[in-house]
């Protein structure tokens, strides 16, 4: 394989591998050691996961920034250490009447909006150094950072009651970078009058990219076994698609190159620009300067004078 490739792969993740557990296999597969994910899944978590490789490293941190879809069965009665099916129960309350519908439609739109969360002792984020989880292992449970995330839209996908027999339901949710769903399925059990935790979880969007659009390891191998590999990757340019588009004249290509600071084109009002030169080629993104009023300045340069 061409140590110069560069594109987006789409990899639906299975159960049972971590991200990291898919970027090694990546890598050994492509023999390139140019491999990144672009935002961390649990690994009982399955579906949608961009992986960036060659010169599309240089835009993970675009992607990690997506808003993400997701599909999660919502377990009401039993809350879990970890928050999901994976735990231990710590508490526990039957189901006394039906919850119906519009009760937990209501208990799903208090939290659409901006919303604050606590993530969870299992969780990667660190704190003093040190990731969460690995406090949880210690048996430790420290004060945790609170964040605001934004649920973009969250809906019931198994309309009806729940009940003593009956105690999940399914929800879809778009949601912002940060969100975390099992979080949120303890909060809306709360609403319910609950403990609850996430039973079941998978991601069907991340930005542009969706299930449809996903391949998994037995696809990758068969495209790599009949030299068609190329045909499954995505451009580079997938990641930034989101951005304004700008076609810089050939008199400005090498300032672009060499990294300098620009006067603002004209209707410039967006945070990020991609730049092009005449070619199509992605040269750098573009940011307004935070100093210089009426100026741009590159916040990533893509291609550089020399290479």
């Amino acid at each position: 394989m061409a140590s110069n490739m560069s594109g987006i792969l789409p990899l639906f993740k299975p159960v049972g591998m971590t991200s990291h557990d898919c970027v090694m296999k990546i890598r050994k597969l492509l023999n390139i050691k140019r491999v990144g994910h672009t935002g961390t899944l649990d690994p009982n978590v399955t579906g949608v996961l961009p992986i960036c490789i060659g010169r599309a490293t240089k835009l993970s941190e675009y992607m990690s920034d997506y808003a993400k879809t997701y599909v999660a069965e919502i377990s009401i009665g039993n809350a879990t250490t970890t928050e999901d099916a994976s735990g231990e129960i710590v508490q526990s309350k039957e189901i006394e009447s039906v919850i119906s519908e519009a009760q937990i439609v209501d208990a799903l739109q208090e939290m659409q909006g901006k919303i604050t969360q606590v993530p969870p002792m299992y969780s990667a984020v660190k704190v003093e150094g040190k990731r969460l989880y690995e406090y949880a292992f210690e048996g430790k449970t420290i004060p945790r950072p609170s964040r605001e995330v934004t649920i973009h839209e969250i809906k019931l996908l198994t309309p009806g009651e729940i009940n003593r027999s009956n105690p999940t339901f399914t929800i879809q949710v778009n949601c912002s970078k940060g969100t975390y769903i099992r979080t949120l399925a303890v909060d809306i059990g709360k609403q319910l009058g609950y403990p609850a935790h996430m039973a079941k979880l998978q991601r069907i969007e991340s930005g542009p990219f969706g299930l449809d659009d996903s391949y998994t390891f037995s696809d990758i191998e068969s495209a790599l076994e009949n030299n068609r590999f190329m045909d499954i990757l995505c451009s580079v340019e997938m990641a930034v698609s989101h951005f304004k588009k700008y076609v810089i004249p050939s008199s400005l290509e090498d300032k672009v190159m060499n990294g300098a600071v620009l006067p603002i084109f004209e209707n410039m009002e967006k945070a990020r620009y991609r730049l092009y030169n005449r070619d199509g080629e992605l040269l750098a993104i573009y940011i307004p300067h935070p100093q210089k009023q009426g100026f741009i300045k590159p916040e990533k340069m893509i291609k550089v004078k020399g290479n």
